[in-house]
C-alpha cells in the first residue's frame, strides 16, 4: 500500500494541509485506491489530525456523517491508518523542504 499526498495549495478550508489516498499495490485490492483522507492542522496548534472517508447526510435538518472506514472490533485499527497518513505527510514535507 502506498499513501499519496496532494497538498492543499489553496489554503481553503483553513487548517487543511493536504488530501491523502491509499493506493493498493498488491493483494486482492491491487489496482484500487481509497479516497477521502485529509490531513489537518489541529485547532490548538499542536500537531496534526487525519480525517477518514465519510458520507454526509441530513436527518431532521441536522447534518451528520457516516464513517466509511470502520474497525471490525479493535478501535485501534484506525490508528494504524492515521499513523501511515501522518508519516507520509511528514515525508512529503521533508521532500518539499529539500527541493526548495
Amino acid at each position: 500500500m502506498v499513501v499519496k499526498i496532494t497538498p492543499n495549495d489553496k489554503g481553503n478550508p483553513p487548517g487543511k494541509l493536504a488530501d491523502a489516498e491509499l493506493h493498493f499495490a498488491d493483494g486482492e485490492l491491487q489496482g484500487l485506491r481509497l479516497l477521502g483522507f485529509a490531513v489537518w492542522e489541529r485547532r490548538t496548534g499542536s500537531g496534526r489530525n487525519v480525517t477518514m472517508p465519510a458520507r454526509t447526510y441530513v436527518v431532521n435538518g441536522e447534518r451528520r456523517s457516516f464513517a466509511l472506514l470502520r474497525p471490525l472490533g479493535n478501535a485501534a485499527a484506525q490508528d494504524r491508518i492515521r499513523d501511515l497518513v501522518l508519516q507520509a505527510y511528514a515525508d512529503f514535507e521533508a521532500q518539499t523542504a529539500v527541493a526548495s
